[in-house]
């Protein structure tokens, strides 16, 4: 269905042609008869309602559309007023609606400058299609597969992470009322449950979960700077991490915006430290029903959570994020996921679980304890041959990445092996050691090499391993292959740049004209590889 623009695009083109008989025939644009109003407490301190009293549906419409979490949803729950004057000394002041896909976000501003989110609990996954009569027609069914959501996830998920030594917000079930302080924002956010949480981005350094780090930044800033300037480096393994809690909870939405990272200047250099936001799809519950079983085989990203990690569906549950994760996990061994997914499986003990699910509505903690302790007992226990299938899978093709710097790449044979040196050029300096990494040809059929900016030399040693096809993009710059004397290079392409002049053409390698300069040319030119649209 051309005009889908979001990770939901392939479930509303799966079940468009079932939708379409049901909505015409006046079945799928499921109009609530009027939610309940909230139960207000006498010192009006706190409102009882339920998440979404409008997903309940008849069981031919589970049958088709899955039962979900609309038990969940339904569920009347306790929560806290919002009053944005007394919320924190000296209140909060709205600045900025927002909201990213089907969110219904508004930022707030303290008197100290700090700011604050409103993140709606409810969703509106219609907002994945372009305005027109496709949306019309499918709205009510798009905007019901929110009840495939586990309404209070980011409660376990914030408390997991904790625990997981990864960084995180502290999100807060609250009810936002007909408050005189939204002022022009109360006609669209007034009477709704939000997630209150701190906003991550700018001076972080009195937040503890944010790693005290004095600004944190967007996926663009981070990856700008890592094509910018080879001192920049994110944690890999501070990273892996946070994509096995990923996994764990069953959180398939990990796209580039889904992302903010920590910054933190060292002498003389800058280090970023990963800091996923918006649990929305964590416990996703999709499968259940006839159309959303048709459609996950169909679009396998859309994971159900369940006791058990099939690995062969790890390539689904990662596929998101994949551009990211080659960019940032390269540098790792097989031994380094072991070890991380090992440490991860140790931090988060019986009692942790347990723990998790003492927050958030105290309507809600005893059956969704359990309901996920047990399955996320299992799932913990299957980290480890989770991560060895997800570093296997990464690495049947693997990217190095370079900078818009100069740069020198040395490849070489290490016991039957690639050995790939990744040093960083510096003018009057010796050259300084990026990474460093060595390829199994049993793991790594193609090895990508991208150059991007600056004036790059790719070295050849020796005799290279048969086995792996390495592919060379040099990029913008005055770029060039060596090979050492009676070097055999094997399966090796280098891809030249538009208008390119190769001045000497090595023995052994295939020369061809870059197919997508306009992804490799330079760091700019890279960065239209990821969801970049927060």
């Amino acid at each position: 269905m051309p005009g889908l623009t979001t990770e939901w695009g392939p479930w509303a083109r799966g079940c468009c042609a079932g939708a379409a008989a049901m909505v015409l025939g006046g079945c799928a644009e499921h109009k609530a008869s009027g939610a309940a109003a909230p139960q207000w407490s006498a010192d009006s301190a706190t409102v009882r309602l339920a998440a979404g009293p409008q997903y309940a549906r008849g069981a031919v419409w589970k049958f088709f559309f899955g039962k979900h979490y609309r038990s969940v949803w339904a569920t009347p729950v306790t929560v806290p007023v919002l009053r944005l004057a007394t919320a924190v000394p000296g209140g909060l002041v709205p600045l900025q609606a927002g909201g990213s896909y089907q969110s219904h976000t508004l930022r707030l501003c303290a008197p100290d400058g700090r700011e604050y989110v409103l993140r709606s609990v409810d969703k509106d996954m219609s907002a994945a299609l372009s305005p027109g009569w496709k949306r019309n027609l499918l709205r009510g069914l798009l905007k019901d597969q929110t009840s495939a959501t586990q309404p209070f996830g980011a409660y376990p998920a914030a408390y997991l992470a904790e625990a997981a030594g990864v960084l995180h917000a502290n999100p807060r079930l609250v009810f936002v009322g007909a408050d005189a302080g939204l002022g022009k924002f109360k006609a669209s956010y007034a009477n709704a449950l939000y997630l209150l949480e701190e906003r991550a981005d700018g001076d972080q350094r009195l937040v503890a979960s944010f790693g005290h780090a004095p600004q944190v930044v967007n996926s663009h800033h981070m990856l700008a700077a890592l094509r910018r300037w080879p001192s920049a480096h994110v944690s890999a393994r501070a990273f892996l991490r946070a994509r096995l809690l990923d996994m764990l909870v069953g959180d398939w939405s990990r796209r580039e915006d889904q992302w903010r990272w920590a910054t933190f200047p060292q002498a003389g250099r800058l280090a970023f430290r990963p800091v996923p936001r918006d649990r929305d799809q964590a416990f996703f519950l999709f499968d259940d029903g006839l159309v959303t079983r048709l459609v996950s085989w169909f679009a396998p990203k859309y994971q159900t959570f369940r006791a058990t990690i099939r690995l062969e569906n790890v390539d689904g549950l990662t596929t998101t994020a994949r551009a990211l994760d080659r960019t940032l996990l390269t540098s790792l061994s097989a031994n380094d996921f072991r070890e991380v997914a090992d440490s991860v499986r140790a931090s988060l003990s019986d009692a942790v679980l347990v723990q998790a699910f003492n927050s958030g509505p105290a309507e809600m903690r005893a059956s969704l304890a359990a309901k996920f302790v047990p399955m996320l007992r299992t799932r913990r226990e299957q980290l480890p041959a989770v991560a060895q299938q997800y570093y296997a899978l990464l690495n049947k093709q693997a990217w190095l990445i370079g900078t818009d710097q100069a740069e020198r790449f040395i490849l070489s044979e290490v016991g039957g092996s690639l050995r790939v040196q990744l040093l960083a050029q510096r003018p009057g300096q010796p050259d300084s050691l990026v990474t460093d990494r060595t390829f199994n040809r049993k793991i790594t059929p193609q090895l990508d090499l991208y150059g991007l900016g600056g004036d790059d030399v790719f070295e050849l040693r020796g005799a290279l391993p048969q086995g792996i096809a390495v592919r060379l993009y040099d990029g913008a710059g005055r770029n060039r292959v060596i090979t050492t004397k009676g070097a055999t290079p094997g399966n090796v392409t280098w891809y030249t740049g538009p208008g390119e002049r190769i001045t000497a053409h090595p023995a052994g390698v295939q020369v061809e004209a870059d197919p997508t300069p306009e992804l490799t040319a330079n760091g700019r030119a890279w960065l239209h590889r990821y969801n970049l649209r927060d």
